[in-house]
C-alpha cells in the first residue's frame, strides 16, 4: 500500500493531531505532508458519517470484492 494510505490506517482516529493540530513537535516534515493525507480520508471514515454502528453483515460483500481486487485469495502471514 501507499505510504499515504499506510498513514490514513494508522492515524485516522489520532483525533488530537489531525484535528486540533497537537505534537506538531513531535513530527517531522514527512509527517507533516502525511498528515494532508489523514486529513482528507476523515470526512470518509466510517464512524464519522453516522451515530448508528454500521451493519456488518450488509457491508461485507462490500469490502470482501474490494479486497480481492488487492489481495490474493490466501496470504502466506
Amino acid at each position: 500500500m501507499p505510504q499515504e494510505a499506510l498513514y490514513m490506517i494508522r492515524y485516522h482516529s489520532f483525533y488530537p493531531a489531525h484535528k486540533e493540530g497537537e505534537y506538531q513537535h513531535l513530527m517531522n516534515a514527512h509527517d507533516k505532508e502525511m498528515f494532508k493525507w489523514v486529513r482528507e480520508f476523515s470526512p470518509y471514515d466510517l464512524y464519522s458519517k453516522s451515530h448508528e454502528r454500521p451493519n456488518v453483515a450488509q457491508l461485507r460483500p462490500f469490502y470482501e470484492d474490494l479486497i480481492s481486487s488487492y489481495f490474493p485469495p490466501q496470504i502466506g502471514w
